[in-house]
């Protein structure tokens, strides 16, 4: 394994493979992996899917993200880290992120379609019970889904 830098010392929680299920009936199982990139100096997240079923609601199929690629790195003057996220469909998003405590949080600012993201570590750190949220304008949040990550 690769030695992180010391600043991103903070993020070896998220390091290894994960089952990913989606909260949502009807939807398969993923997988997403972190690993380091360039000796330790990002932490780069991979994921990708199962095939939907043939019975799969076709909005599904039009909004799967997969394959998934995001490359996390630190600013050395913020505890912030920022997470640049590309995807199948052609969206690439930059997300601050924070890892403290048994808390992983992600958010983003875009006008129309804020988003955050919010996973807590479960004892042992091999689960991770999370949730995505939006909002439309900033101040009103609703849930989008949820997902249970378990280590591999």
């Amino acid at each position: 394994m690769t030695n992180p830098h010391p600043a991103l010392a903070r993020l070896v929680p998220l390091v290894g493979r994960w089952s990913v299920r989606p909260l949502v009936d009807g939807l398969g199982a993923s997988w997403t992996e972190f690993s380091w990139q360039d000796d330790g100096l990002f932490l780069r997240q991979r994921s990708d899917a199962d095939p939907l079923p043939p019975t799969a609601p076709q909005v599904w199929r039009d909004n799967l993200p997969f394959p998934v690629t995001s490359v996390i790195g630190l600013d050395d003057s913020a505890e912030e880290f920022t997470m640049l996220y590309a995807d199948a469909r052609g969206v690439h998003r930059v997300y601050r992120m924070t890892l403290a405590d048994g808390e992983w949080r992600m958010w983003r600012h875009a006008p129309g379609f804020n988003q955050r993201f919010h996973g807590t570590f479960g004892p042992g750190g091999d689960t991770i019970d999370a949730r995505w949220e939006f909002s439309e304008d900033g101040r009103t949040w609703r849930l989008d889904f949820g997902l249970a990550y378990t280590r591999a």
